[in-house]
């Protein structure tokens, strides 16, 4: 099985998670969502894969969120993956798939090595200069 992340290139998190991926050698299969949204069978699909609910996969933060009112917590699954479809943004992210099973690898992107099934090849640091894999790839804790 291939490694799937759902990827926003604007979003340096996602990025992070990207890097982390391709540190291993591997390139996955890149999702880019906004640009290719994804159905609400398969953010149903995706939300079962990670676990979750829908409501845990909704991006809470962005404003569109407010404005269609999705924050109310009477607001049901199925109304959130509708808005999610018809309005990508909304969508958390970066979200990886592996044949170790599914990640939200949000707020932090080194979530990703607890379902990579290739190890690091090296050192990684995030953007910000943040140290993840030392040298010898082994994940640096915090």
């Amino acid at each position: 099985m291939t490694v799937t992340i759902y990827h926003n290139p604007n979003c340096s998190t996602s990025r992070n998670t990207l890097g982390l991926i391709r540190n291993t050698g591997e390139e996955p299969v890149i999702v880019e969502y906004l640009k290719t949204p994804l159905t609400k069978d398969q953010l149903r699909a995706l939300v079962g894969k990670l676990g979750i609910s829908a409501r845990d996969l909704l991006r809470a933060k962005e404003k569109l969120a407010g404005e269609l009112g999705l924050s109310d917590p009477s607001v049901s699954d199925e109304a959130l993956l509708d808005a999610m479809a018809a309005h990508p943004i909304l969508m958390n992210r970066p979200v990886v798939v592996t044949e170790k099973g599914a990640k939200l690898c949000r707020p932090e992107s080194e979530v990703v090595l607890d379902i990579l099934t290739k190890p690091q090849r090296g050192a990684f640091a995030k953007e910000d200069g943040t140290p993840v894999v030392d040298e010898h790839g082994k994940r640096i804790s915090r």
